[in-house]
């Protein structure tokens, strides 16, 4: 056990269960289903987790019914033939030393009907705040049939070797729903009273409880939200909970954030600070008399879970995307290493920006994440026939390039042009609220000092340099460039900027780099919708500027909406006193000012700046493949196409393996 951290890594018991330590892999969507059967993606990646240490594992939420489906990648509800599917996954969990629990969940009123094609069923008809649909106020009848719901989901996951279930009435969900006087308008048995509208998940959990035995888990998931009135109070929710907890029949509550009214809070980005419940759940664990209390939202770090359980505010911790980057983060802490756990860099980019398109989750620093199955998880095999490798550029793609390549036994060189690793991936880290980036970057660092990778900075290479050193495989990583011509993508026939030569006109980098004399007015022209242009006009508004953004899309951070970053950047900026122009484009650059473009009318207006940022599309920066075409080259990152980061960590994961 590592001396640091000696509370988060202590034991603990649930129903007889020994949880080897205080770690949780707690439950979310992770959408891998295959044709509604769990598959060897799914157990793959529960399975990295357990090696990698968690003391209790509760896998994706279980539809209890055909309303509660929610997405493509949902298990088949109602059905005994995911029990044989799912006992494939269980057994090797636990084999694995991690204790494993199954979530059973419906949304109720906020179904996605387009894919149960059926109603949202909730307690008193109320508009869906996942679509804009309407709900179905449910029938006694009907209740009674989700109370049966629940308990035959519940015998299904003992069938399939779950040691307990976790029963969800978090975000607003159909049990949240029963208990907020606000959505439950009804006067019979099931609405009204504290123990009227608690009645149906009090039912559930008995039944539950009566149904699968002594020696079976049970939890409750809740979520905190202050984003409306009508939402339940702090006062109101604990004495839900010491409802429940009052019948001895709960064994853990676990505590989330956020909800259904207030989404952007549900995963929250690094635009919201740490440890959101852990004050929360204090209050929990001092009216409890039975449940044990589990903190999560933003748990991230194994400092932030030994703080949270040192302290007494709470007996576990759910790190959810925290061991989606790193899923032995709780291995290596037991081993003393916590400085090598791979930090979450909170962006929700591939974990919940893929889920939000309905695709199988993954991470962006970690792309292994759902590829377990393939990839053999974040665990390397060593190399038949160590090579000597060259990686030319210290971005993204070249950093998990040299670093697999190492640990599967090549030695590797990595060579950087400019003092400093990370590229433009460093510059975004020196945006607002973005300093998780540098600290990944200073775990890279750690890393190849560790493996042995030589670090090469200041280091311009061509292609004689290349042949000196004699390698065997070339990684080219040397990354994209803005586009000289700044050209927009919805004014194709203009082939550069109208105006460009007037000077006065820079590209993000150049900004964040500090290269660019901009006065106190400034026009950002932001056509990708993400972090690069709307993090640059945070960082110009903090420093004081009156920043227009202008932007042809319909909102502001329209590629962010997936991440649930767009709302609070937006309030940010305008709380900063930017402005912006949707749907707009630029005609002319005038030098001291621009005319721009409605896509709508065609109206035209003049704004004064004394600076043009162009956040447009870069170019791919490949100045050696043609001169090394009889080596060993391979493209990777934005060396091949200007793309997110994800892209470029994937393929210098992948061409590592390839090696």
């Amino acid at each position: 056990m590592s001396a640091t951290h000696p509370h988060l890594l202590s034991p603990i018991s649930l129903r007889g269960q020994t949880l080897r330590n205080r770690v949780v892999f707690g439950a979310h969507t992770a959408n891998m289903a295959e044709a509604g059967l769990p598959g060897p993606r799914f157990g793959a990646y529960l399975l990295e987790r357990a090696l990698g240490g968690a003391g209790m594992i509760v896998a994706e939420p279980m539809p209890v019914h055909r309303t509660a489906v929610l997405t493509r990648g949902n298990f088949l509800p109602g059905t005994d033939k995911v029990i044989p599917h799912f006992r494939k996954i269980t057994e090797p969990v636990k084999e694995a030393g991690a204790v494993i629990l199954q979530q059973l969940y419906s949304v109720g009123q906020h179904a996605d009907q387009d894919l149960s094609f059926a109603p949202g069923w909730g307690p008193s008809g109320l508009p869906s705040y996942h679509d804009s649909d309407g709900s179905h106020a449910m029938s006694e009848t009907e209740i009674e049939e989700i109370i049966d719901a629940h308990t035959a989901a519940a015998l299904r996951a003992q069938a399939s070797g779950f040691q307990g279930v976790e029963v969800w009435a978090a975000y607003h969900s159909l049990l949240d729903q029963f208990w907020t006087p606000w959505s439950n308008r009804r006067d019979d048995k099931w609405g009204g009273s504290l123990e009227n509208r608690t009645r149906l998940s009090r039912t559930i959990i008995h039944n539950i409880r009566r149904a699968c035995g002594d020696d079976f888990i049970i939890g409750l998931a809740i979520s905190l939200s202050d984003a409306y009135d009508v939402l339940l109070s702090r006062e109101a929710l604990a004495e839900i909970v010491a409802l429940h907890d009052a019948t001895g029949e709960v064994d853990y509550v676990t505590c989330g954030h956020g909800g259904y009214l207030d989404f952007e809070r549900l995963m929250p980005t690094f635009l919201y600070g740490e440890k959101l419940t852990a004050p929360f759940t204090e209050e929990l664990k001092a009216i409890v008399k039975h449940a044990r209390i589990t903190s999560e939202a933003h748990v991230r770090t194994p400092e932030n879970a030994e703080a949270i359980i040192a302290s007494g505010q709470a007996d576990l911790v759910s790190i959810v995307r925290g061991q989606i980057a790193d899923p032995h983060l709780a291995r290596k802490t037991a081993e003393g290493r916590a400085e090598d756990v791979r930090g979450c860099i909170s962006c929700n980019q591939m974990c919940w920006g893929r889920r939000a398109r309905d695709y199988w989750i993954s991470c962006l620093i970690n792309p292994s994440a759902g590829r377990e199955f393939e990839w053999g998880g974040d665990r390397f095999t060593r190399a038949k026939t160590p090579k000597r490798v060259l990686v030319v550029g210290a971005g993204p793609a070249g950093l998990e390039a040299a670093r697999a390549a190492a640990e599967r036994g090549h030695q590797v060189e990595i060579a950087e042009a400019s003092a400093r690793i990370g590229g433009q991936f460093r510059l975004a880290g020196e945006q607002p609220r973005r300093g998780q980036i540098l600290d990944l970057l200073d775990w890279y660092e750690r890393q190849f000092a560790k493996l042995q990778v030589k670090l090469s900075l200041n280091a311009y290479l061509e292609a004689e340099d290349i042949r000196a050193r004699a390698p065997d495989v070339v990684l080219l990583a040397t990354g994209s460039l803005p586009d000289p011509d700044f050209t927009q993508r919805w004014l194709p026939q203009a082939a550069e900027l109208p105006g460009l030569a007037r000077g006065q006109v820079f590209a993000p980098e150049e900004v964040m780099r500090r290269e660019a004399k901009i006065g106190g007015t400034v026009i950002l022209y932001d056509e990708g919708g993400h972090w690069r242009g709307l993090g640059t006009a945070w960082h110009l508004a903090e420093q004081g500027k009156q920043v227009t953004i202008v932007t042809p899309e319909p909102y502001l951070g329209k590629e962010l909406t997936r991440t649930s970053a767009d709302i609070p950047l937006r309030h940010r900026l305008a709380r900063l006193g930017a402005r912006s122009l949707t749907e707009h484009v630029i005609t002319e650059w005038h030098g001291d000012g621009a005319t721009v473009r409605s896509m709508l009318t065609g109206a035209e207006e003049r704004i004064a700046a004394s600076a043009l940022v162009m956040s447009t599309t870069n170019r791919a920066f490949d100045p050696l493949s043609a001169d090394l075409s009889d080596l060993d080259i391979r493209l990777i990152g934005d060396a091949a196409a200007p793309r997110l980061a994800p892209f470029a960590f994937h393929e210098g994961r992948k061409a590592a393996l390839e090696i």
